[in-house]
């Protein structure tokens, strides 16, 4: 009778922890960044530092998650400030008319052990399309210092700049048409 007990008291705790659940990104440990090539010469990397990013999931593996992120387009930094503010302009982002950048999932596909494709529209630029990235599910830990369920993702994938109408009138040769991105993050349950 004991053993039922401990048994229903665990799976009401499990689905306590994991029904419909909501996570947010963890500032000091996540980054969103992304990689463009120059001339065929050489990598440009850079980040955008101001983003928040939430999670809504009933799984423990977040196989059923919707992922959002909202970037704050006028925070774009290459470590070059001549070229941030370039960018921030309506050659290329035009943050001052399109000042966030957002994503919202519409579908999960596992691929693997803690591996997903996920897709969902992308808003940059004024321009919506939908877009396939690859997910990695990293685990969910107690967090030591704040005592918090943690998980990790990280999200890779290539988009078209020209897709979302971004420096429409840069040449391939001279800014690629690919840009890499990548995102790492550490998401605290709320």
């Amino acid at each position: 009778m004991k053993r039922i007990s401990c048994l229903v008291i665990l799976l009401t705790v499990a689905i306590g922890v994991f029904a419909q659940s909501s996570w947010k990104s963890d500032k000091a440990h996540s980054q969103l960044k992304f990689d463009v090539q120059h001339m065929g010469l050489a990598t440009i990397s850079g980040s955008f530092k101001d983003f928040e990013a939430t999670i809504s999931a009933s799984k423990p593996d977040f196989s059923d998650g919707v992922f959002t992120l909202t970037a704050q387009t006028g925070s774009i930094n290459t470590g070059i400030e001549q070229r941030d503010n370039h960018l921030k302009t309506p050659d290329f982002f035009d943050a001052q008319a399109h000042p966030t950048i957002s994503f919202k999932s519409t579908s999960l596909v596992k691929t693997g052990e803690n591996k997903y494709n996920v897709t969902g529209d992308l808003t940059m630029h004024g321009v919506t399309k939908p877009v396939t990235l690859e997910l990695w599910y990293r685990g969910t830990v107690e967090n030591p210092a704040s005592k918090k369920l943690t998980a990790g993702f990280r999200v890779t994938g290539t988009i078209k700049r020209t897709d979302f109408g971004l420096a429409a009138k840069i040449p391939g040769n001279m800014l690629s048409d690919e840009v890499v991105i990548a995102a790492d993050g550490e998401f605290g349950k709320i």
